[in-house]
């Protein structure tokens, strides 16, 4: 278990980017469970942004799995071939739709152990889909997620389910998916990989790793992202 000391930083620094962010949720746009799914699926090596931007066309033309599942390859390929990795990434969705339809009756699963037998969903996928598409608590250990609980110092773990439980033993279960929205939107924002904004960051004072980046709060600003990366 964590120290008592860690566990209270942990648990202010959640606290100050509730403040910071208030309006932090997932960056997909998605109407249902199964929208969800398959945007989370196409996001893996683009972003957010692009996959919004294809979504309704997608959707239009394939609106259910069972739809999804039909589809030709070829008008799979086209629609989402601006997101690049187009022929494996339409490949992903023919399998999981036929997988959804054929093993859960066309309906995306509700329970983490369904979704991650589904082809092409790891936890991640899982629990962006249980958090955001059936509310039920989960942490989302993407890229910025992990490199920002690395950086405040909550674990040293690098492996995503590693991390996934660590981070688990200092939030309670209902804090879980706000957290993740948070400290993602802070990645995207603020706490970059290769120049963190820290004269910027409004949970410096608790991070072990102040100083990464500029401390000059001018120089810092100019780092700020007002949005995530397009």
């Amino acid at each position: 278990m964590p120290d008592t000391a860690l566990v209270r930083r942990a648990r202010k620094v959640n606290r100050v980017l509730a403040e910071t962010y208030p309006d932090a949720r997932i960056e997909l746009d998605f109407e249902s469970p199964f929208q969800l799914l398959v945007v989370t699926v196409l996001s893996a090596q683009t972003t957010d942004r692009r996959v919004n931007a294809v979504r309704p066309t997608l959707f239009a033309a394939y609106p259910d799995p069972p739809a999804m599942a039909a589809a030709p390859r070829e008008d799979l390929e086209r629609i989402i071939g601006p997101l690049g990795f187009f022929r494996a990434k339409s490949e992903a969705l023919l399998k999981l739709s036929a997988a959804l339809v054929a093993d859960h009756g066309g309906e995306v699963p509700g329970r983490l152990e369904d979704l991650v037998k589904l082809p092409g969903v790891g936890r991640k996928t899982a629990n962006v889909v249980l958090g955001n598409g059936f509310a039920v608590p989960g942490i989302t250990v993407d890229t910025h997620f992990g490199r920002l609980v690395r950086r405040l110092g909550w674990t040293h773990e690098t492996d995503p389910v590693k991390v996934e439980h660590a981070i688990a033993e200092i939030f309670p279960k209902r804090d879980w998916t706000m957290l993740s929205h948070r400290l993602i939107w802070h990645g995207r924002r603020v706490c970059h990989a290769k120049k963190p904004a820290c004269g910027a960051c409004t949970v410096a004072r608790w991070c072990p790793s102040y100083g990464a980046g500029p401390t000059d709060p001018d120089a810092a600003a100019l780092l700020v992202r007002t949005q995530g990366p397009a």
